[in-house]
């Protein structure tokens, strides 16, 4: 996962600022640093991107962004060692906000475990807590959209059921609270932190809360107008498109992008229509156009 230094930094945010202010902050770094955006040069825009994503994880989400406000947690949502030590019965009270409901680890979907945590005492003051271990968990682009259930094994055999909540974001670190390496002489157990990483998806494109994909359109249909069916992450709908549209016009379709889990904003799906010509032009439209060139010809704004 990226380094986090200071989300706030990282949006480009004053710490005192609202809810909104980072949301539209985020949504403007995203697209602008979207690898899409900048082919040229993606290895770079992608690791950008994921910093971009990991400071929204923290600032963006309201409980997590007060943890760190108050010092509980560091900039990667993990809880800073000193509090741990000074709330001995309270848990990981300082990550509470990473585990987004989700009760059980992950096993064979992840990647390999590493220790990541450091030891603390127990209430009683003479066991050791166990370490943290680190995880990957790969899932797909559209069970990161709209969540899912999972089955997974764990390594030593057991086998548990685990919700992934809709709206989760490449690079984002989850904490599972007492799944890591078991305590020493009755401590408590450590913790298990997954990094979520969300395969792209053929169609569609992410940007905040927003999803963008091409939607291909006839010649008759761009005359026309008429109703096409196009595909969204929560199935397909019907979009109409107006006599006369030109090829790259986008159309949004408002509230069918992916809901915030932190503000409950559900964001749109922008379609951009292209133009396809027919794989064979018979005589009949090319005598047809030819016959409209002479009779309608225009500039479709080309410099002379």
């Amino acid at each position: 996962m990226a380094i986090v230094d200071d989300p706030y930094k990282i949006l480009g945010v004053a710490r005192n600022a609202s809810e909104d202010d980072i949301r539209r902050a985020y949504r403007k770094l995203a697209k602008e640093n979207h690898p899409d955006v900048n082919p040229t040069n993606r290895l770079a825009f992608e690791e950008k991107l994921k910093t971009i994503n990991g400071a929204f994880a923290i600032v963006g989400d309201a409980a997590k962004r007060r943890q760190f406000d108050q010092g509980l947690i560091d900039a990667q949502g993990e809880p800073r060692r000193g509090y741990q030590r000074a709330n001995p019965n309270g848990g990981n009270a300082g990550a509470g906000g990473a585990e987004f409901g989700f009760g059980d680890i992950f096993s064979d979907l992840f990647g390999r475990g590493r220790p990541g945590g450091g030891p603390g005492g127990t209430a009683a003051g003479f066991g050791m807590r166990g370490q943290d271990v680190r995880y990957t968990l790969d899932v797909e682009f559209l069970e990161a959209a709209t969540g899912t259930k999972k089955r997974v094994t764990l390594p030593e055999g057991g086998v548990l059921d685990l919700s992934v909540p809709e709206g989760v974001i490449d690079g984002q670190l989850l904490r599972l609270k007492g799944k890591g390496v078991a305590g020493i002489r009755g401590g408590e157990a450590g913790d298990a932190l997954v990094e979520v990483k969300v395969k792209p998806h053929g169609d569609f494109t992410r940007l905040g809360e927003d999803i963008q994909s091409d939607a291909p359109i006839t010649i008759d249909e761009a005359v026309l107008g008429g109703k096409i069916e196009v595909p969204t992450i929560n199935g397909r709908v019907q979009l109409t498109i107006p006599k006369g549209t030109s090829s790259g016009r986008a159309f949004r379709l408002k509230a069918k992008g992916i809901k915030n889990a932190a503000t409950g904003v559900i964001g749109d799906h922008i379609i951009t229509v292209r133009i396809v010509l027919p794989d064979v032009i018979d005589d009949k439209l090319s005598y047809f156009m030819s016959e409209w060139r002479q009779a309608h010809g225009y500039n479709p704004g080309r410099k002379p």
